[in-house]
């Protein structure tokens, strides 16, 4: 595959298993959020799920009004301060006026649906409508990954859910990571049914460009640790070229989830799965008329080790959205590391 294949270069590794967690508890609540989740999906589709606060409190010394903590175990930052949601709305803000209350929220790679847990409970609870999709392959979604040949496939229950919108129906797609090139592509096809495009830690991929030509520009910086983490899945026979990337289990932490809370990393530890290797490769095809004419924002996680912030810089420069924001003290999964400033942002760029 040529030089296209430089940043995953494929390493012989044997398959790990999860390691054990040493806090069982953890480990045991974890599962049961991925199981609840998972069964909630079966019974209703991909739509919204809701999930019980933690009835934990911990006591800090603030001169601000005690509020209930999230089930974090780690200690927040004032980026992150921990509010009801009716306080994280702008007042002001009347979701009626909206030209769309209505959020499609769009997985990375490996990630599902699940990973929308936290911003999905918040939004709703803010009054917006939320639908959080899995992609082919992904989630719960029966597929098997190695089977998908191109990028329309692996966003096809994207295209179709847009496709199914009611006449003049319009939300606010939001993609993380790898999900930004299939925000682009759905945008391509329905710009009319899109009022805002959120780009969060995401591939914003100019035209001709592809996932892998965009992380080929980290290859060989101190900041890389994708290459490291990749496992090759060859479906077809090894004398093939691959069909999927899976993620070398123990380094997820450091690559994902180097601010997440230690529940939200066991979460993901049994929940994601390989990517597939055909949508990375492809180029996108991008018109001004179609994918130029929906309105772009972009948040920047500055501590993040996946897609570093000068690649997120590079993206910016390249295609420059109509306004940035950035997520101070995020890793690479700000829904988990910081989903309460995350949250705050995404109802912000609504009323844009």
């Amino acid at each position: 595959m040529g030089n296209l294949c430089t940043c995953f270069a494929p390493r012989t590794v044997k398959k790990k298993t999860l390691k054990d967690i040493n806090d069982s508890l953890i480990q045991e609540q974890a599962l049961a959020a991925a199981i609840l989740f998972r069964q909630h999906q079966q019974r209703n589709g991909s739509g919204p799920l809701f999930f019980k606060r933690s009835t934990s409190q911990r006591q800090e010394n603030s001169k601000k009004t005690q509020l209930p903590r999230s089930c974090s175990s780690r200690p927040r930052t004032v980026t992150d301060q921990l509010l009801q949601p009716h306080q994280l709305v702008n007042q002001d803000i009347k979701l009626n006026d909206l030209e769309t209350n209505h959020f499609v929220l769009v997985h990375g790679g490996g990630y599902g649906a699940w990973c929308w847990y936290k911003t999905i409970a918040l939004l709703e609870e803010s009054g917006f409508r939320v639908t959080a999709t899995d992609l082919t392959g992904s989630g719960i979604h029966s597929f098997d990954t190695n089977g998908i040949t191109d990028l329309s496939e692996y966003v096809n229950p994207l295209t179709d859910f847009l496709g199914n919108l009611a006449e003049g129906e319009k939300v606010i797609l939001v993609g993380h990571d790898f999900g930004g090139a299939c925000l682009s592509y759905a945008m391509e096809l329905f710009p009319h049914k899109i009022s805002k495009a959120i780009f969060i830690a995401a591939t914003m991929l100019a035209d001709g460009q592809s996932a892998i030509s965009m992380f080929s520009q980290q290859e060989g910086s101190n900041d890389d640790l994708m290459r490291p983490a990749q496992i090759f899945l060859y479906g077809n026979g090894n004398g093939r070229p691959p069909t999927a990337i899976d993620m070398d289990k123990p380094l997820l932490k450091d690559l994902l989830f180097n601010r997440s809370p230690a529940k939200d990393v066991a979460l993901a530890s049994v929940s994601m799965r390989p990517i597939p290797f055909a949508p990375v490769m492809e180029k996108l095809c991008l018109s001004d008329m179609n994918y130029g004419s929906v309105r772009r924002f972009y948040i920047q996680t500055l501590e993040d080790k996946a897609i570093p912030l000068s690649l997120q810089e590079s993206m910016i420069s390249a295609s420059p959205p109509e306004k940035v924001f950035r997520l101070k003290g995020s890793d690479h999964s700000p829904f988990f590391s910081k989903p309460q400033a995350l949250h705050k942002l995404l109802v912000e760029i609504s009323s844009a």
